[in-house]
């Protein structure tokens, strides 16, 4: 098992390349299975999660080959409707897999995800859409057996909570029922509309993808496309994060501004300074950062809980108190109790984490709980005196490429061990 040892405070220079986005290329490499074709997927990053996806299509039957960042599937071959309990509780977004092989198979079996414990992220929204789109489904033992003999139809389906997954799902799923859907309080995230980008380029018929309401006219059949998938926008949070709390001046390069219109405002609060021209960012950061004041999680386009760990990192170091309160999950604070060995002063209340910054962070061993906590770790540790060690990479490679070598481009100290 891999570790990370980082010495801190050394200022970041340099530019780097915003890798694909994870969040965007999982749904997609499902919603292959709905073409029974050949599909060329570029900027795929090498990820542990797209590693399980790729896995569970090769179960399915279906041939997955990758070069460089682009990956080849082919689905034409696809013999079998169930994923092994093995293969899902290596990753939570296993379960969009759900939809995609309903649609194709009218039958679909699996078990309940896995992957990092953030408290319950329960798949009732997306078993009741399902159930309205007309499939059947037991639930028993942790399995989960759905059939649709005749096929899906379409309906009306209004979302409880605007989840991602159910979104995707539903789209997915939607796609070659009989008539038209419509999701509505839909997710409005980048990623939903890079997975309809996707499909309607396959032949789908959707529309309103990125808005409250999504409208999907079932079509009979899809065709393999070519389709280049979205930067990574927490990646990018997190690099923006990085160059902040060391006081650095950083380019990133395949950014999408408007899908970081959550968390500019708050970095340009703390006194950064944000260009972006032509998907080419210039990130400059003051030598102290002011406090973020509060910072509140929730759905796009507001501030994103996937960087609140990496922003709470930043807020350590501020000049100044700040509040974060998080609404979506309600395990995302694992990483306070590592910060508070590194000498950060915060205090929680439930849901409420009160940050008050401090001069100094003092490198030390850490353990890294979940995904993005693990990447607050390596963003706290490039900022503190003397050497930080995090237990495992484990987590950390589930949704950022090479971090090491991305911050060690960028002239910091990150070694893998």
């Amino acid at each position: 098992m891999s570790g990370l040892l980082i010495e801190g405070c050394r200022k970041l220079r340099g530019e780097v390349t915003v890798q694909g986005a994870k969040n965007s290329t999982l749904p997609i490499l499902a919603a292959t299975i709905l073409t029974e074709d050949e599909n060329v997927i570029h900027n795929c990053p090498f990820l542990s999660d797209i590693d399980v996806a790729v896995r569970i299509l090769r179960y399915l039957g279906c041939s997955a080959t990758r070069h460089g960042h682009t990956l080849l599937v082919n689905t034409e071959g696809m013999n079998d409707f169930r994923v092994p309990d093995s293969l899902m509780r290596e990753m939570r977004s296993s379960i969009i897999f759900l939809g995609a092989i309903l649609a194709r198979c009218h039958k679909a079996q699996l078990t309940f995800p896995g992957g990092c414990e953030l408290g319950p992220r329960p798949i009732d929204l997306h078993l009741d859409a399902l159930r309205k789109l007309g499939a059947q489904i037991e639930e028993h033992h942790g399995e989960i057996v759905c059939c649709a003999p005749e096929g899906l139809t379409g309906t009306s389906i209004a979302l409880a909570f605007p989840s991602v997954g159910a979104t995707e799902n539903i789209m997915i799923a939607a796609t070659l029922a009989k008539g038209t859907t419509t999701i509505t309080n839909a997710a409005r995230e980048p990623e939903i509309v890079d997975l309809a980008d996707y499909l309607n380029k396959c032949g789908a018929s959707i529309e309103g993808a990125g808005e409250g309401t999504v409208v999907i006219e079932g079509v009979k059949k899809l065709s393999g496309a070519s389709h280049n998938v979205i930067p990574d926008r927490i990646v990018a949070a997190t690099l923006m994060s990085a160059a902040a709390v060391t006081g650095s001046d950083i380019v990133l390069n395949d950014v999408i501004p408007a899908h970081l219109r959550g968390v500019i405002p708050v970095f340009e609060e703390a006194g950064c300074k944000v260009q972006v021209k032509e998907g080419r960012m210039t990130f400059s950061s003051p030598a102290r950062l002011r406090p973020l004041k509060l910072i509140r999680t929730t759905p796009y386009p507001g501030f994103p809980t996937d960087a609140q760990a990496p922003l709470m990192a930043l807020s350590t170091k501020a000049r100044g108190i700040t509040v974060f309160v998080e609404t979506i999950f309600e395990n995302r604070y694992k990483h306070i109790g590592e910060f508070l060995r590194m000498g950060a002063n915060i205090k929680t209340d439930g849901r409420v984490a009160v940050v008050e910054g401090v001069p100094k962070l003092y490198g030390a061993k850490v353990s890294a709980q979940d995904l993005r906590g693990s990447a607050a770790l390596v963003v706290a540790g490039l900022s503190a005196e003397g050497t930080t060690e995090i237990d495992t990479t484990k987590y950390l490679e589930r949704g950022y490429e090479d971090l090491d070598v991305v911050l060690s481009t960028l002239e910091g100290s990150v070694k893998k061990i």
